[in-house]
């Protein structure tokens, strides 16, 4: 707990965020984040898709604050649409509300979020909405419900650690939905805090969907799920073509072909981007285990992988005082 809230609290860390995307493509970031533009991203995409990989692709960024940001993402999240109908790969997009204005104002954000999913819709393109922390919840979940009264390419997120996950799941079990564990800090009030808990309520979750909803996406890097899964659906006889599993881009990359040459229906999480820091930090955050899949490639050590991780922000944090 200690190590997820130390990575937390870097990523809320708004100076080493803008520092990190400065200096971020210097320290090895681009192991993590598919490019900084769309063209390096849908290459990115291309090289997976060889693997029978599919992808769901993130233009990074949250909490915007300023409706000119705000307008920019979407333009960009539409330009990526036309990129992957353009270039005909296997692809979809994940966002999150809170880049496309949720902080500045509801309408606003609707309205945005409307003009991605028409444009979606039109090629057959599925959009996931991210969840992303307690505050944010509901009025996500409410953005979706009125987008569901037109459009039907959308689905979302949800997250083990939350008490009301199960009431969620079974809410939105007519949904594609991603089940993950969770990687904001939360409150004991609404949140899981002991790992145990939030990994049985995980897999209790997983099974739910995956024989009482519509499509089940499971997003681990942990090897023992993806084994109970792999069980769990031989013993129910639930069909290959009902779920997949899901990795972020630059993590146990032999495991994601592993599982797409065995028959799996596969996905990578694909973020690109500059404002990658606050995403990396999550990742960490929500599984400290993910430090030992990707440190030696992001900071290039070949030593302590926490003392690798902190060297990182050492940097980062050297380099603000630069900047003073």
């Amino acid at each position: 707990m200690m190590l997820k809230n130390f990575f937390i609290g870097l990523s809320q860390n708004q100076l080493l965020n803008t520092l990190a995307q400065k200096y971020g493509l210097k320290l090895g970031a681009q192991s993590v984040v598919a490019g900084t533009n769309i063209e390096e991203m849908i290459q990115s995409v291309k090289e997976l898709n060889v693997h029978g990989i599919a992808c769901t692709i993130d233009n990074l960024g949250e909490f915007v604050s300023e409706k000119e940001a705000a307008l920019e993402a979407k333009n960009q999240i539409l330009e990526v649409i036309e990129a992957i109908n353009g270039n005909n790969v296997d692809a979809h997009i994940s966002l999150k509300p809170t880049q496309l204005g949720l902080d500045i104002d509801y309408d606003f954000c609707l309205n945005n979020l409307r003009e991605i999913v028409d444009k979606a819709s039109k090629y057959d393109i599925f959009i996931n909405f991210d969840m992303e922390d307690y505050g944010h919840l509901q009025p996500s979940f409410e953005l979706i419900d009125q987008l569901s009264a037109d459009y039907d390419n959308i689905g979302t997120v949800i997250q083990s650690y939350f008490y009301r996950a199960v009431d969620d799941i079974k809410k939105y079990k007519d949904y594609r939905l991603r089940i993950v564990k969770g990687a904001y800090k939360e409150p004991e009030d609404v949140a899981y805090q002991d790992k145990k808990e939030i990994d049985d309520n995980f897999i209790k979750l997983i099974e739910y969907h995956l024989l009482h909803g519509k499509f089940t996406s499971i997003a681990t890097h942990d090897h023992n799920i993806i084994n109970h899964v792999k069980k769990f659906v031989k013993t129910h006889n639930i069909s290959k073509d009902k779920f997949e599993f899901q990795m972020l881009y630059g993590f146990r990359k032999d495991m994601q072909f592993e599982l797409a040459k065995e028959g799996y229906n596969f996905c990578t999480y694909v973020p690109f981007g500059t404002d990658w820091y606050g995403y990396f930090m999550r990742r960490l955050a929500e599984r400290p285990q993910n430090v030992n899949l990707i440190t030696r490639q992001v900071f290039n050590k070949k030593t302590n992988t926490v003392l690798g991780v902190a060297a990182g922000a050492f940097i980062l944090g050297r380099l603000s005082k630069r900047k003073k």
